[in-house]
């Protein structure tokens, strides 16, 4: 998978590495109105309490907020519905296996502009962190930055 450039990145879940241990990750296409498109234009979106779920054999994307368009109509969009995202439906199955199983969860790492100009999102399969797994990464990350600060 090839990666985006940086300027087309719409959104990104800071918190979810911290939060999460992302063992891996896949890009999903998202369905979305309109007025999300130019919402998302704008860059008025959250994914902080984002996450995926599996109903039968499709995949969601719950609790995300995009904002409503503000020269938007009455068919203006719900700013926390769910939406739809596309994934072949056997690839649904393997997660579904996996989430139920071993007990992990799908979470949305980024937003961003994909090829022909559509919405894509980053999504982990990620495995939650305890408190001391937190500190020790705040740790390694502390001491990384302090070997390229001396060294680089």
């Amino acid at each position: 998978m090839a990666k985006p450039r940086d300027k087309s990145l719409i959104v990104a879940n800071k918190r979810a590495r911290y939060r999460y241990e992302v063992v891996d990750t896949m890009e999903v296409g998202i369905v979305l109105q309109g007025t999300e498109v130019k919402t998302l234009r704008d860059g008025k979106v959250s994914l902080d309490e984002a996450f995926g779920r599996i109903d039968g054999d499709e995949l969601f994307l719950v609790g995300s907020y995009i904002q409503e368009y503000t020269h938007g109509n009455r068919q203006n969009h719900e700013p926390t519905r769910k939406r739809k995202l596309l994934m072949r439906r056997r690839e649904i199955r393997k997660l579904e296996a996996l989430v139920k199983q071993q007990g992990f969860a799908l979470i949305p790492l980024r937003m961003y502009w994909g090829e022909r100009s559509y919405a894509k999102l980053e999504l982990g399969l990620c495995r939650g962190r305890k408190t001391v797994d937190k500190r020790q990464h705040l740790k390694r990350k502390e001491t990384a930055k302090e070997i390229r600060r001396d060294y680089g």
